[in-house]
């Protein structure tokens, strides 16, 4: 490990045609990147069979630790097939959704398109919106005709342009029935949960009752603990042990019924993924940042994981470099103090992966060098109502104990992580090294603000520990002799699900 790997806030890759190959994944985790996206919408499973692979060869390759996020597509409704070279919308014109198939999307002088969803025809009321292809056309309704298998729905074109086969449907008025997960979104789970997946994104999610259902099949799959319920502010790592297989709830809010109940959504999920795609579609554009400001502020103060995602650096999908727009959106993202930073399209199928990866890291170096020298305060999680926690006050005194000594690093030993996640919470200026000898747990830890973590075994007391991490540090040359550190672990070091002894510790002393 270098000085350098120690990066605050983390860099999600999502991988495609242009990022697949073992070398590829190999250089994107050595320009920073620590937890990989594979977006189950594009792609077979044996494509993502060998993803897989490559990623853990390149793990090894590398000596990098890197977690692997599955993104569940979820309800996403599309147009149907339409023939070929689209159809040109005019504006003030017509045009009639059915729900029978139709073979080349046009009919006479009036455009008919069938939907990957045919009932959204009985859902939708006069006067809402229908937005197409991201929002580069929209609809409004007029009327529904005829009834059962016979109804269409007739909308008028309000912004023109053309539409091709298989373009997404945004309604962002309407209250639709659709379940969160389609029987697709099921095979998903079922094939995550055997691929030992990481961490898994859920679309579009509306409500508590979409995390629900994720986690009743999570349950079913035996990856998650029936008796972790609400995960609290430690991602559950305490009530699922290291020896328990668990797979954490990342919810994406994109939908505006989300926007309405978000604190529960955020309550009831591990995770949180501003996921400013179809955000941006179906609400207010000029809204966006204000609600990514929102939801970032919220999973701050209720002490959850969060990720912004989306055209983060979309410009390099085609370009060598950013628009300077778009390195004050990534910058403004970490001094808010997200976990992580998305890269989607710009890593999966652009031009410039590894530059894009490299761009990000440049920005999140610089930005925290900033943050610690004019000393802005990253929120922080501050929650203390009722009786807190062991591990919630340990947190809080590791927090003012690293800042009164100015600690070169905090230094954890992880059994479960649940300790290392509060800590992490705190948003400490300083890189936290987590040890451990559990892999899939140091695995999922990559993706947590500045967790750096590392294999060890099991160290047999709490002096040896120390000793170890004396050598380790020396050895690497990533600190010297009279740096101090906080150490954080539990007494005696062997015990597990207990994190109740807090060490300054002067790099160097003799402690045996």
């Amino acid at each position: 490990m270098k000085k350098t790997d120690f990066l605050m806030t983390k860099i999600i890759a999502t991988l495609g045609p242009a990022s697949g190959s073992v070398d590829m994944i190999t250089q994107l985790i050595q320009a920073g990147a620590r937890v990989f996206r594979i977006n189950f919408s594009h792609g077979k499973f044996s494509e993502y069979d060998l993803l897989i692979a490559n990623i853990r060869e390149a793990e090894q390759n590398t000596g990098e630790f890197v977690a692997i996020l599955g993104d569940i597509s979820g309800p996403k409704i599309r147009v149907g097939k339409i023939m070929e070279g689209g159809i040109f919308l005019k504006k003030d014109t017509e045009i009639i959704f059915s729900k029978k198939k139709v073979p080349n999307g046009e009919t006479l002088d009036t455009p008919l398109l069938s939907t990957t969803y045919p009932a959204f025809i009985d859902e939708v009321k006069p006067g809402e919106r229908i937005l197409l292809d991201d929002g580069n056309i929209e609809l409004s309704c007029i009327r529904r005709d005829g009834h059962g298998e016979d109804a269409t729905l007739i909308c008028l074109v309000k912004e023109e342009n053309l539409l091709t086969s298989s373009k997404g449907i945004n309604l962002p008025d309407t209250e639709l029935s659709l379940p969160s997960m389609t029987e697709k979104d099921f095979l998903c789970v079922e094939y995550a949960v055997k691929q030992n997946l990481d961490f898994l994104a859920l679309s579009f999610v509306r409500s508590r009752k979409d995390v629900l259902t994720l986690k009743d099949k999570l349950r079913e799959q035996g990856v998650r603990p029936k008796e972790l319920g609400i995960t609290g502010h430690d991602f559950g790592f305490s009530t699922a042990y290291e020896d328990t297989a668990y797979i954490p709830i990342i919810s994406k809010i994109e939908k505006p019924q989300a926007i309405h109940n978000l604190e529960e959504i955020i309550e009831e999920s591990d995770g949180v993924m501003v996921a400013r795609g179809d955000l941006g579609v179906e609400m207010d554009l000029a809204e966006v940042a204000i609600l990514q400001k929102q939801i970032v502020h919220l999973c701050r103060k209720e002490g959850k994981p969060v990720i912004v995602a989306t055209q983060m650096l979309q410009s390099m999908i085609l370009d060598p470099t950013p628009t300077r727009a778009e390195v004050s959106d990534v910058a403004n993202a970490i001094i808010d103090g997200v976990d992580a930073i998305m890269l989607s399209g710009e890593t999966a199928v652009g031009k410039y992966p590894v530059a894009a990866v490299k761009m990000m890291s440049r920005i999140s170096v610089k930005t925290h060098g900033f943050i610690r020298k004019y000393g802005h305060e990253i929120p922080h999680f501050i929650k203390r109502e009722g009786l807190p926690s062991r591990k919630s006050a340990m947190s809080h005194g590791v927090a003012d104990i690293g800042r009164d000594i100015e600690a070169k690093y905090i230094i954890t030993w992880s059994h479960s992580g649940g300790s290392t996640m509060m800590i992490s919470q705190q948003r400490l200026d300083v890189p936290i090294i987590a040890f451990g000898d559990c892999i899939p747990r140091l695995r999922q830890l990559a993706l947590l603000y500045g967790v750096n973590p590392i294999l060890m075994d099991q160290p047999e007391s709490g002096s040896r520990f120390i000793a170890d991490i004396n050598d380790f540090l020396l050895q690497d040359a990533l600190a010297a002799e009279g740096d101090p550190l906080v150490i954080v672990a539990s007494d005696p070091i062997t015990k597990r699900g207990l994190t109740n002894r807090i060490v300054i510790h002067y790099l160097g002393e003799n402690v045996e």
